[in-house]
């Protein structure tokens, strides 16, 4: 005999795993944040001017940290996201 499973039961269940997951990214996008500004500190401390650089390449290092930062924080670089996940996920 097959079990019987209450729609409302799947329903909480879908809903669980969606928090979860927007826990999941928030904690993502915290930790891409952070590397983000630490990474425009480091680039902020220089030792001295670019003899090429001007305002457009200023723009696109900044596009460029920024896309570093948000892989660094995919691949779990730092751990911050994973430890913001396991101190939230009981309180969702």
């Amino acid at each position: 005999m097959t079990p019987v499973i209450s729609p409302t039961s799947n329903i909480a269940r879908f809903e669980a795993s969606t928090d979860q997951e927007k826990l999941q990214q928030a904690a993502q996008a915290f930790e891409a944040i952070f590397v983000r500004n630490m990474i425009g500190a480091m680039r902020s401390a220089s030792l001295g001017d670019d003899l090429l650089g001007n305002s457009a390449t200023d723009q696109f290092r900044t596009m460029m940290d920024d896309e570093v930062a948000d892989h660094i924080a995919e691949q779990k670089g730092f751990g911050i996201a994973d430890i913001l996940v396991a101190q939230w996920k009981d309180k969702i």
